[in-house]
Order: structure tokens, then sequence, then C-alpha cells
């Protein structure tokens, strides 16, 4: 299992442009992929799932992978990260 924090920057938080992306992403791979937010785990395989987080500014993520492609899923995903979160 690979896992990493970041920190949502924009003051409007995870919205739907960035977040339909991310969902995309993630669908690529067959690792699990999960996203907590304190208490709130969520598989990130749905929109829905994403948008319920109510990722907002400030807030901290914890992304985590497990599965047969989970260094590929993880790359990537951090390569997401790393790119939107200059307007996350």
């Amino acid at each position: 299992m690979i896992g990493k924090q970041y920190t949502i920057l924009a003051a409007e938080g995870m919205h739907a442009r960035p977040a339909t992306a991310l969902v995309k992403l993630a669908k690529q791979y067959k690792s699990v992929i999960t996203l907590q937010k304190g208490e709130k785990t969520i598989r990130l395989n749905s929109l829905l799932n994403l948008l319920s987080l109510s990722a907002k500014g400030g807030d901290v993520i914890t992304l985590r992978i497990e599965g047969e492609d989970e260094t590929q899923a993880a790359e990537a995903l951090d390569q997401f990260f790393i790119q939107q979160l200059k307007h996350l």
C-alpha cells in the first residue's frame, strides 16, 4: 500500500472540474484508490463519492493506493496533485 497526504490550497476546495479529472485518472488503474478527510474515507471511483468529502481550502486529504499497479497509479496521481494544487 502507498499513502500520501495533500493539502487543498484553493479556498473553494475540490470543485467539479478537477474532481472529474481525478476520478477519470483513478479509473485507469486496477488498484483500489481511496481518499480520506478526517474520519471519512471514500473510494475514488465516482464523482459523487469525491464531492461527498466536501474538501475545502486548507483541508488535508490522505490518498491510499493498494493493488497490482499501485506504483504507476501513485506516480500519476502524485503528478495530478502537484499540477492541480496550484489551482485546488
